[in-house]
């Protein structure tokens, strides 16, 4: 007998599912102007002090991902906490464990590297909409943690060199990155890395040369530093993207409750559903 799920009572309205190839809603500038990314074909990384709002905007990516007809999540959380309620609607959610983490992203690697094979066979340079294969959006909360915290001086650099491959050849296969770090400084951010992002939000710092490292070299000598957000202005950042100048934006925060009711109802809306025998997805493949 068939059995109805109903969708949970979380207040969030059912409509259309959303895409990854649409603009993401991440907050207003300094004028009250909503501000858009499009992150089907860039990448993200998000630096500051501890508080200053990087996880607000994590949040915010992360939900329009779930709530995204054409995307997969992959969660790195070294504290569990910042992601850990989109774990239900998530590919993979990793935690403290950096045996895990080299796992995943080599699995990423895989399927990175599948996608452009057959882009070549196709003679094609980039995944489109069209397409029908899911953008796997990957959120890491912490890149110092994976980097330079935890695993043995191996595994750090091993972790380094997996995530600087997905943020230089990933976008175009459709495996955008979204990375966030409390410690801006070269050696967990070398200027290599961080100008692989499209796009880079400095949050409060606490010297010119942190917010330097995260928007670019220059920019603070020429008044775009974070440092002269307020401790108080939590979800301030200047953001820069390619070809650009940085703004001043205001990111949207989105409360614990919030959260719990968009990722109860993504949760509902991919739902098992049955497929035909033998059927697997191209990350099955390579698990």
């Amino acid at each position: 007998m068939a059995t109805t799920i109903p969708a949970p009572a979380s207040g969030v309205p059912v409509g259309p599912g959303l895409s990854m190839f649409d603009p993401i809603f991440i907050g207003i500038d300094e004028f009250g102007q909503p501000v858009y990314i499009t992150l089907a074909y860039r990448n993200l990384l998000a630096g500051g002090e501890p508080g200053g709002g990087k996880s607000g905007l994590l949040n915010g990516i992360a939900a329009h991902a779930a709530l995204s007809v054409d995307s997969r999540l992959v969660l790195l959380d070294g504290k569990l906490v910042e992601l850990g309620q989109w774990e239900d609607v998530a590919d993979a959610f990793i935690g403290p464990d950096i045996t895990e983490a080299l796992a995943v992203l080599r699995r990423l690697q895989v399927v990175m590297n599948n996608r452009y094979a057959w882009l070549r066979a196709h003679g094609r340079r980039k995944l489109t909409a069209a397409d029908n294969l899911t953008v796997i959006t990957v959120l890491v909360d912490e890149i110092a943690y994976y980097s330079a915290t935890v695993g043995s001086k191996q595994e750090q650099e091993e972790f380094v060199a997996l995530l600087r491959d997905l943020v230089a050849r990933g976008r175009a296969a459709g495996i955008p990155v979204v990375a966030a770090t409390q410690r801006p400084s070269f050696d967990i951010i070398p200027t290599s890395l961080r100008d692989l992002f499209g796009y880079r939000a400095a949050f409060r710092c606490t010297t010119p040369n942190s917010s330097n490292i995260v928007l670019g070299h220059g920019w603070a000598e020429q008044g775009y530093t974070a440092t002269d957000i307020a401790p108080t202005n939590q979800g301030a950042a200047y953001l820069i993207a390619e070809g650009g100048i940085p703004r001043r934006i205001k990111v949207a925060y989105l409360t614990d409750t919030q959260i719990s009711g968009i990722a109860d109802y993504a949760a509902w809306i991919r739902r098992p559903t049955t497929a035909p025998a033998g059927t697997t997805t191209e990350w099955e493949a390579v698990a």
